[in-house]
């Protein structure tokens, strides 16, 4: 009786967590930029059974040819426009998270300069590190102040490990999503999601077919909501979508 007990309640459970959300590629289009190596995808998806869209923009690019910066933006007068044509990059999206005073969440290093400590924090759960010409996702307890670090940016949660989804991510609360992800073949990339949950944002990355020519090894979430930001110089001019809200930081991809 108490065997069949535990098997109907681990049943019921099952029943009653978030189902997972499988998606398929509708369509796919790619920009080159100036510099080789560094491209701007456009991803339509849908859910196969709730046939919701999201789409997804993201600027990739091989390491050798491009790496990120940290462009700290402590008077709040700049947007993310402005900051990706003024340090030249190619592409960016809004960083990290900040208190209502503008003050950085979280530890921040800008152009090698530490700008604000490294914190605990259940959110703050990873850190983008870029380093002796590397650039790192970094779970927080993995993470230790090292000498030469360029960039560093504290946010979280983590997204993705090892290709696979993180178990318990939010499945019920839908924003405007930005991240970066580390990639198979030494390729990265900032991106920028439409208004889906946390748990359907990795879901999204693993899905096959969205970057066909890589894995998607690590991903790291980003300030999100209204502080998202995506900017792109592409073939075609400029593609932009534009944060509703001033942010403390940026992460631009530059390059090398």
């Amino acid at each position: 009786m108490a065997v069949r007990n535990f098997l109907t309640v681990v049943a019921l459970l099952l029943l009653l967590a978030p189902a997972r959300a499988d998606w398929t590629v509708s369509s796919s289009d790619a920009e080159k930029s100036s510099i080789a190596g560094v491209e701007h995808r456009t991803v339509v998806l849908t859910g196969t059974a709730s046939g919701d869209q999201a789409t997804l923009d993201l600027a990739l690019f091989a390491t050798k040819s491009a790496t990120l910066r940290v462009i700290d933006n402590p008077t709040g007068d700049e947007d993310l426009a402005g900051a990706v044509r003024r340090s030249r990059g190619i592409a960016g999206v809004n960083g990290g998270y900040f208190d209502p005073q503008n003050a950085p969440v979280g530890l921040l290093i800008s152009d090698g300069k530490l700008i604000a400590p490294f914190r605990k924090a259940r959110l703050l759960s990873g850190v983008l590190l870029v380093a002796k010409g590397r650039i790192e996702l970094l779970r927080s307890a993995e993470y230790s102040s090292r000498k030469g670090a360029l960039a560093a940016l504290q946010s979280g949660p983590f997204l993705v490990e090892s290709g696979q989804v993180i178990a318990g991510l939010n499945a019920t609360r839908s924003a405007r999503r930005t991240f970066v992800f580390t990639g198979s073949g030494d390729h990265a990339a900032v991106g920028f999601c439409s208004g889906v949950t946390l748990a359907e944002l990795a879901e999204i990355l693993v899905t096959p077919r969205v970057v066909p020519d890589l894995k998607v090894q690590r991903a790291l979430n980003l300030d999100g909501g209204s502080s998202s930001a995506f900017w792109f110089a592409g073939e075609r001019g400029p593609f932009s979508i534009q944060e509703q809200k001033t942010v403390r930081d940026f992460v631009v991809v530059v390059p090398k």
